[in-house]
């Protein structure tokens, strides 16, 4: 369908008063357009430059990385336009369109409603046993924000990040396993001459707590090996009932993404979507949700051990 692929390679939000609807239809356009495609392979490859751009902003909410997706899917690294300038010395250049994704709005919250002071007070809550000034603050809306990739700024150049881990397999593997306490997990490595499995790579059992077996072999397999099943302990539970294809689907989609973040080749699949062809745009984008917390939780516990391996 030729919305999946939008005029230059990107969708641009230009009208001011419109951009918050804009971004709104813009996801479910994309979700409708994914949910609808007859042509599989080109649907599983917007999916898949999701799960890139998702790999690249793991903190970011599923929405964001879908905006990013749509208007820049290149991108590396976003900052505002005053960030750029005062914490890296950096400055957007002319002529450069900013991408929108949407920011938290901060407020005090009603204890009951959870509406703002202003909304609380239009609204039909009764609540008024602490005023407002004593409200706990938190998320109270979604507003759009512009911001910039670093490929459209020119300046000083960024620091380097280093992580002991990235594209290295033996330390991957060392930091994965070490993160299996942070998971709740137990994670077991068994020689082939003793694997039990048939031709598995890994497994994942429910329990208590999930256990997990990895076959013994080279350390960057058994790191996407360990990467998937760990997207199975998180979350598959034992008494799941979704197809099993679709479960395995979605664990390779973990698998992909926490892999290209820490630098590993991952081979790509053409058929994510095919074992969803009955999810409608709201169980495709619970999905995402789904595929991006775990991503986040996997690679969150990983780097945290990281730090301490090489600290």
């Amino acid at each position: 369908m030729e919305s999946l692929d939008p005029p230059n390679g990107h969708v641009v939000f230009d009208d001011a008063d419109a951009r918050a609807d804009q971004m709104h239809q813009a996801i479910d356009q994309w979700l409708a357009d994914l949910v609808e495609a007859v042509d599989e392979a080109r649907a599983s490859k917007q999916f898949q430059r999701w799960l890139d751009v998702q790999s690249r902003f793991h903190d970011y909410s599923h929405r964001n990385t879908l905006l990013i997706t749509l208007q820049c899917p290149d991108a590396t690294k976003v900052a505002g336009y005053r960030t750029w300038q005062r914490e890296f010395n950096r400055h957007v250049t002319e002529g450069e369109s900013a991408i929108w994704i949407w920011a938290p709005l901060i407020s005090p919250q009603c204890p009951e409603c959870g509406n703002s002071p202003s909304y609380h007070a239009d609204s039909d809550c009764t609540y008024d046993e602490t005023p407002s000034e004593e409200w706990d603050e938190g998320v109270v809306g979604f507003k759009p924000v512009p911001v910039f990739d670093v490929s459209q700024t020119e300046g000083e150049p960024l620091p380097e990040l280093a992580t002991a881990a990235t594209g290295d397999g033996d330390a991957l593997w060392a930091a994965l396993r070490a993160a299996a306490s942070d998971l709740n997990v137990t994670v077991e490595v068994i020689f082939p001459d003793r694997w039990p499995h048939g031709e598995a790579a890994g497994v994942c059992r429910h329990g208590e707590s999930p256990r997990i077996q990895v076959r013994e072999t080279d350390t960057a397999a058994m790191a996407g090996t360990l990467i998937h099943e760990y997207a199975h302990a998180l979350l598959h539970a034992s008494g799941e009932t979704a197809d099993k294809r679709a479960r395995e689907l979605e664990a390779e989609a973990v698998a992909y993404v926490v892999g290209r973040h820490f630098g590993l080749e991952m081979d790509g699949s053409a058929r994510y979507l095919a074992a969803w062809a009955d999810d409608d745009s709201e169980q495709l984008l619970e999905r995402c949700e789904r595929i991006r917390e775990t991503s986040r939780a996997v690679i969150d516990a990983t780097a945290d051990r990281t730090a301490l391996l090489t600290g």
